[in-house]
């Protein structure tokens, strides 16, 4: 399996992930981006209101934040005096390790016992700022490194639930709490397990650091200002989604090269050899496809293999995706067997979108309906195993009868979404599909046509701008078709079709399709 990561820079800065060529994430770093998941703000209460058992916070954003008690953390109240004092002061000293806690708050408690309006506190962003929603808050700060996230005032020590070594977590457990500071818990990441007490307190020692930094800023700092940021985007994604299955990562800047390569010296030195400087003319995101498959990926309908196709819905109370077997030659048995074979492609298709698209909240989808309580359970573990990979937290639900599957999905910022329809060339002021879209339809009409052996040869009449495109070029789409189909394929332009419009003939010049 080849996974890489493919960076290009600009006005902002583009992460693609790759899994054997096929685009499973796309993230985008703004120079703007003022909220981002994981950084830390020092605020001021706007207002506790008892109703929602929340306040609104003020964090420099256009609407208040909202903090809800349930993410105020059982330790708040030991934390709003560690600020006050540090702010004023009256501490210089940031470890915990001779800090006297506070008993911990109640767990059905009112918000309007912890805060008042205009008091200050620490928070946390945990979720980014979402059509008109202000940005969710926590005030039970984490620091995520590498291997582990370090959590102040607790003393716990988690580990992850993807470990699955009883004897492993013990490992991990018993080297943690040999080198945990007091007064901080610890999160122990998936990617810790089998790693050695060196590099994990190495991790711990450059967290600590971070919360001191952290710290030493709030004296003097104003309200509300950032007081630690998340890492650049670049660093963060190496932090939250490299591994040893990564078989390269290209960059097509110097700079971010450089600061790539110095975080992989950090976090994974044997693997440096990965990561390349991409030098060539040719746009980094056309030299790896990326390109094509946003095209093609980020429409509402997405096409599949064997003619089946995905129609993506979205409302402001959640996702639908209805998944249709299009007009595909059928070579199964029965209509079960077809409902099944277009269930499990489209179920390894719907996990490749929800991450790519970042989709997030509730997400129901239609399949086919399938009479056999066996077949539904086998589409439900196959859709199960093709999320595993994904970082975001989710639930699925079995299929009912009517072949519905729900999906809840975390959602931390605002979804991916990419716009793939041009200006209509005809001068209309509509909007059509890109070329590229509709080149991949022609594309799968044609296969049909040429592996159907009634039709001797095939030809085709578009719009001169469709035309040109398939045409033009070395080497050519056309070109590209004839070798893969082994049949030259007669290509003419006509002035009267709509962009749109094309028609496939065959060796006698009828119109096939």
């Amino acid at each position: 399996m080849n996974k890489e990561l493919i960076i290009r820079s600009g006005s902002s800065t583009d992460f693609a992930l790759l899994k054997d060529g096929k685009l499973i994430e796309l993230h985008k770093e703004e120079d703007n981006s003022d909220f981002s998941v994981g950084d830390i703000f020092i605020a001021k209460i706007r207002k506790p209101v008892a109703g929602l058992n929340a306040a609104f916070v003020n964090v420099g954003y256009e609407k208040d934040a909202f903090l809800h008690y349930h993410d105020l953390g059982p330790q708040i109240n030991s934390l709003i005096k560690f600020v006050k004092r540090v702010s004023t002061g009256k501490l210089k000293e940031y470890s915990l390790e001779n800090i006297r806690t506070e008993k911990d708050i109640e767990k059905s408690g009112v918000i309007t016992d912890v805060f008042k309006a205009n008091q200050s506190v620490l928070v946390q962003i945990v979720k980014e700022p979402i059509s008109t929603k202000g940005p969710r808050l926590s005030s039970e700060i984490s620091i995520a490194g590498r291997y582990i996230v370090l959590v102040p005032f607790s003393n716990r020590v988690s580990i992850s639930q993807k470990i699955t070594s009883n004897e492993e977590k013990d490992r991990l457990k018993r080297l943690v709490k040999s080198i945990k500071p007091k007064g901080f818990g610890v999160i122990i990441r998936t990617v810790a397990e089998g790693k050695k007490v060196a590099e994990l307190d190495k991790d711990l020692e450059n967290l600590v650091e971070r919360w001191e930094t952290m710290c030493s800023k709030l004296h003097r700092a104003e309200h509300p200002s950032k007081v630690l940021g998340e890492m650049n985007r670049a660093s963060s994604i190496l932090r939250d989604v490299f591994n040893d299955t990564f078989t390269g990562i290209h960059v097509d800047e110097e700079d971010l090269y450089n600061q790539v390569t110095d975080y992989l010296t950090e976090i994974a030195p044997n693997k440096t050899s990965i990561v390349k400087h991409y030098k060539n003319k040719e746009p980094i995101f056309e030299k790896f496809g990326i390109e094509r498959q946003i095209k093609t990926s980020f429409g509402q309908s997405v096409s599949m293999s064997k003619g089946a196709y995905l129609v993506i819905e979205h409302t402001e109370a959640l996702h639908v995706i209805d998944v249709n077997s299009g007009n595909r030659s059928n070579k199964a048995r029965n209509q079960e067997d077809t409902a099944l074979e277009v269930n499990l492609i489209s179920a390894k298709e719907i996990a490749r979108q929800l991450r790519l698209r970042d989709m997030g909240g509730i997400i129901v989808v239609d399949f086919i309906d399938m009479g056999k309580s066996e077949n539904r359970r086998k589409l439900f573990d196959y859709l199960r195993n093709e999320m595993l990979d994904d970082k975001a937290k989710h639930k699925i639900l079995p299929p009912s009868k009517f072949g519905l599957v729900q999906i809840t999905r975390q959602r931390v910022r605002p979804e991916t979404n990419i716009k793939t329809r041009e200006v209509n060339p005809n001068g209309s002021g509509s909007e059509v599909e890109a070329p590229i879209v509709l080149v991949n339809k022609i594309e799968v009409e044609l296969k049909k046509l040429i592996n159907n052996k009634k039709n001797k040869s095939v030809s085709i009449t578009a719009h001169p701008f469709i035309a040109a495109f398939l045409t033009k070029g070395f080497p050519s789409i056309r070109a590209k078709w004839s070798l893969n189909y082994k049949h030259w394929i007669k290509i003419s332009p006509r002035d009267a079709y709509t962009y749109l419009e094309y028609h496939f003939h065959n060796e006698k010049g009828k119109t096939i399709k």
